[in-house]
């Protein structure tokens, strides 16, 4: 998957928002043919460096296609110039006298009628008055800036684009009446400037390039005029469009110069549409009374603050600032400067503001500055008459922008704003650089359940959602390191309790923190911190499960101890980058610990508070590929493993339920009561909430293991339990009867009070179209008493033990010599470099002692690994698991030198395989083939054989073994089947 989601990806709706976009400013001047003598071309290239200053404004402001400038010195030159290429404008440079240049332009357009042509001079070359001289649309006064240059050509582009955009859009337009050179090539640069800045600033944060460049396009358009006449046939071809004016007072009208054709023309427009912001421009400051008979703002254009004056007016009046609140008569209230904010402050202002803003349409002059058309286009029509009452008018226009607002942030990751953001936000983003594997995943979902809204509608009685996330992506990670020297850690074979000492010691960035406390202020429900580094959640190398998680209540108070929580929890997060876990995966998969990179994820944690701890219904990991179906099950049609409560049990290979969403009813690991009693959930994880208590942040500190039985009052219980009933024998599908809950989940599975099934395999299939192959999903489920269920995919991720399946052939002989034969094999191999074995005595084996024989399995690995011999590993239960009662609870550097690993069913462990924990799945990333003996016909481990090879070393519960010739193994990832044998 490529990294468009570091920029932020789409939703459907926002594409067919921008595929409108694409459309607009369809003519651009991309070549300028410049008409000068050879020592302004000179000084313009030498001493103005004005092709690399066009450039650089147009990469300042995130425009695109800055023009390419031809110079030429002569007439005769410039004619043929344009003979042999195309070009949009001309400009004649200073030192053309005025005579020669209006005769240059006649030339010009005798041979292309429409090129524009334009004057840059040094001075004012017309009189008061005087008109254009034939041969030329444009004069500027030329100063030496490139911004009038970048200026001229976006009002050229303008004037040509104008009517189209308008129509296909609408498109704002601010008219700007000047006759003079100079006093325009003073106005055009700041306009466009501000005009660009602002319309940046108010773009959807985390769009990806392209798309603020289409957007960019959405902004007002500025079209000038020089008398009282085009002045007037702009505004009535514009009307409906027309943003704002400004205007000079004393410019041409009937050919005439007329002192008061500003005030007449502003006069006419307010008349007209008492809601178009006015700014009357003036050297004589008495003009001021006559400004506000036409309400109309006013600049002295002899004040030294004229440019300043003129911003402040794009920015308070034409809607590119906050949005202030005002009274009627003038009086500024509130400012809001985002949808959000603005939505909250509608709530709660008096009426007759509220109603003064609706009828000057300064709501949708706001909207239409930031590029929000649709939403302007719903709100500018809207009159008193429409609605009973202001309450009704007020609703309707929050819940207008509260539906624009969702529908923008989904599926895009924005750039956190800690003046001003929106807690609804789905993904936000502090700092730059990646933001890692897992929230790639995150926001990868976000935008696969918007482009497909056909699930929503498909499952109306339950809500599916991504969680709430704020990411701080890899810079953040860097700071921390670079300030605190660090890098060290990533070469230093530390106890990962050695890591965190010296990582709990280290300053954190100011500027993360600040950022965190701004979060912190708006958002109360509790979080969980979580790992996103670069590699996480990959392909083929998916890291998954070696970085800690950490969640934390955020319930306290105090905002300090809060704050204090999360920042010890992200440089916890940051701190596991370099445990010895991760770091034995990355030697195997030949990755320098030292490239990588830590991004972390705060996300809502999905639940309910119960007495005083908080949990979801349940939880699960759902995969699009079974690679243990059983009986009726087909592979494609999947597998899922739920548990009530937070998920730890399913993804550390704990006691959860089984089941493949194509076939729910069939629960392989519950074929008769006695099954279920013993194999089904009977302990939850569930998040300890601290109220006024000071939590210290560690693994594992705040989740508590508890017992179900403890909560058979609670919803998860009632809803989702069945019942033993001892004097039947049976198992009853309610929780109603007294007796011991079993968590059989059949309300979902087999009764579909939740649809979870179905849900799951259309779910998966859209990820696995999305992803390109085989996924696995992490959900919760919160449900409640009088509202529907809602469903939370927590990540998203491919699963990598599907390799290019060639065709292994087992063979009768294979079969015959084998001393292992498994008919549940996971990968698709030959391998025959192996020659040691450590397997686990099952004649000692005790379930008490798992943690022990960890311990001794971890020292020979060691020993094997440092002599890079590869292994196949033997044992009991479940490997890896976290629960020393269900296997041999081993991690990634007890055993990173393992080839294959054996699971052996025992009589005193009787478990599922690993699928669907961490565990399960990074020994698919890695190659290890995985092999399951149960007892069944056709599965079969010789224990002779093993124990009369030559033991290399031995424990009281531990062997390893070698033999002289290589061992053969051999996976059909077709048929699932697996054997090894001697060569």
């Amino acid at each position: 998957m490529i990294d468009i989601m570091e920029e932020g990806d789409l939703s459907s709706t926002e594409e067919r928002k921008f595929s409108l976009y694409h459309d607009l400013m369809q003519i651009k001047v991309m070549n300028i043919l410049l008409i000068s003598s050879p020592y302004d071309a000179w000084v313009m290239e030498e001493d103005c460096k004005i092709s690399e200053r066009i450039v650089s404004e147009y990469r300042g402001l995130n425009l695109s296609s800055p023009p390419r400038l031809t110079w030429v010195s002569s007439v005769d030159e410039a004619m043929a110039m344009l003979d042999s290429q195309n070009f949009e404008l001309v400009i004649i440079m200073p030192h053309q006298y005025r005579i020669e240049a209006a005769e240059t332009g006649k030339i010009i357009k005798a041979k292309i009628p429409d090129i524009p042509v334009v004057l840059l001079s040094h001075r004012e070359l017309r009189n008061p008055g005087e008109g254009m001289p034939e041969g030329l649309d444009n004069i500027f006064i030329w100063s030496g800036d490139a911004e009038l240059l970048v200026a001229l050509v976006k009002n050229l582009e303008d004037a040509l684009n104008v009517r189209h955009d308008t129509a296909k859009v609408g498109i704002r337009v601010i008219i700007v009446v000047e006759d003079s050179a100079r006093y325009l090539s003073s106005f055009l640069p700041i306009l466009y400037k501000e005009l660009v800045r602002q319309t940046q600033a108010v773009l959807e944060e985390g769009l990806n390039a392209e798309h603020r460049l289409l957007t960019m396009r959405a902004r007002p358009k500025i079209l000038t005029a020089g008398t009282y006449e085009e002045a007037l046939k702009i505004y009535h071809e514009y009307e409906s469009y027309v943003l704002g004016i400004i205007s000079d007072v004393r410019f041409p009208k009937n050919g005439v110069l007329n002192e008061n054709a500003g005030l007449e023309l502003l006069e006419k427009v307010n008349s007209d549409r008492s809601d178009i912001p006015l700014l009357l421009a003036s050297n004589e400051p008495e003009n001021m009374e006559k400004a506000r008979t036409v309400n109309a703002y006013f600049v002295d254009k002899n004040s030294p603050d004229m440019l300043v004056e003129v911003r402040n007016f794009v920015l308070d009046h034409l809607g590119f600032g906050d949005f202030i609140f005002r009274t009627p008569d003038g009086q500024e209230i509130s400012r809001a400067g985002s949808l959000y904010s603005l939505e909250k402050m509608l709530g709660s202002i008096e009426d007759d503001v509220f109603l003064d803003h609706c009828r000057n349409n300064d709501f949708s002059r706001w909207f239409y500055a930031r590029t929000e058309i649709e939403l302007a286009n719903q709100v500018r029509p809207l009159r008193d008459y429409d609605f009973s009452d202001p309450e009704t008018h007020r609703e309707h226009i929050i819940s207008l922008i509260r539906n624009r607002r969702m529908q923008r942030q989904q599926g895009v990751i924005v750039s956190f704003n800690p003046r001003d953001f929106d807690p609804e936000t789905d993904f936000l983003k502090i700092g730059s650089g990646s933001i890692g594997g897992k929230a790639r995943g995150l926001a990868f979902i976000g935008s696969l359940l918007e482009r497909n809204s056909w699930v929503h509608e498909k499952y109306t009685d339950i809500r599916i959602t991504a969680p709430k996330t704020l990411t701080i992506a890899t810079s953040g990670f860097d700071d921390f390191i670079d300030m605190n020297g660090l890098k060290f850690l990533a070469k230093t074979d530390l106890t990962d309790a050695e890591v965190l000492d010296v990582v709990e010691e280290a300053i954190f960035p100011g500027w993360i923190e600040a950022q965190l406390w701004a979060y912190l202020h708006e958002i109360h429900y509790p979080l969980s911190v979580r790992s996103s580094s670069l590699l996480e959640d990959a392909q083929y190398q998916a890291y998954a499960g070696l970085y800690s998680t950490y969640m934390i209540p955020n319930d306290h108070p105090d905002l300090e101890v809060r704050l204090g929580q999360l920042v010890e929890a992200v440089k916890m997060v940051w701190a596991s980058t370099f445990f010895n876990a991760p770091k034995s995966f990355s030697r195997r998969v030949n990755q320098r610990t030292d490239e990588e990179k830590m991004g972390v994820v705060v996300q809502q944690l999905c639940g309910q508070q119960y007495k005083d701890y908080y949990f979801p219904a349940f939880s699960g990991v759902g995969q699009s590929y079974n690679y243990y179906p059983f009986g009726r099950m087909k592979p494609e049609h999947g597998v899922a493993s739920i548990a009530m409560g937070i998920g730890k049990s399913v993804v550390d290979g704990e006691q959860c339920l089984r089941f493949s969403p194509g076939l729910p009813k069939i629960l392989p690991q519950c074929p008769t009561v006695e099954d279920s009693i013993r194999n089904t959930q009977t302990r939850f994880y569930a998040l300890k909430m601290s109220g006024s208590e000071k939590v210290k942040i560690h693994t594992g500190s705040n989740l508590e293991q508890l017992d179900i039985a403890d909560f058979t009052e609670t919803l998860p219980v009632r809803k989702l339990a069945s019942t033993y009933i001892a004097e039947e024998g049976r198992i009853r599908d309610t929780a109603s009867l007294p007796g011991p809950k079993i968590m059989l989940f059949a309300p979902v599975l087999v009764h579909k009070v939740i649809p979870l099934a179905n849900v799951l395999k259309d779910i998966l299939s859209i990820a696995e179209k999305g992803m390109g192959g085989p996924v696995e999903i992490e959900f919760s489920v919160n449900m409640f008493e009088d509202a529907k269920p809602v469903m939370t995919l927590l990540q998203l991720r491919p699963m990598s033990a599907r390799a290019d399946l060639g065709k292994i052939t087992i063979s009768a002989e294979d079969i015959n010599k084998a001393v292992c034969v498994s008919s549940h094999s996971l990968g698709n191999a030959v391998k025959q470099d192996i020659y040691d074995i450590v397997f686990v005595r099952m004649e000692n084996f005790e379930v008490s002692a798992t943690r022990e024989i960890a311990r001794d399995i971890s020292a020979i690995n060691s020993r094997l690994f440092k002599a890079d011999r590869k292994y196949i590993l033997i044992g009991p239960g479940r490997w890896g698991s976290a629960d020393p009662w269900l296997g041999v609870p081993v991690e990634w550097n007890d055993i990173s030198a393992v080839s294959v690993i054996v699971e052996v069913a025992s009589e005193s462990l009787r478990v599922e395989p690993s699928q669907g924990s961490h565990f399960f799945h990074n020994i698919t990333t890695l190659g290890i083939n995985y092999m399951m003996v149960l007892e069944s016909e056709g599965n079969m481990i010789d224990w002779d054989w093993l124990t009369s090879a030559y033991v290399v070393d031995q424990t009281q519960y531990v062997t390893h073994v070698r033999v002289e010739k290589n061992l053969i193994v051999k996976i059909d990832g077709r048929s699932s089947k697996g054997i090894i044998r001697p060569s």
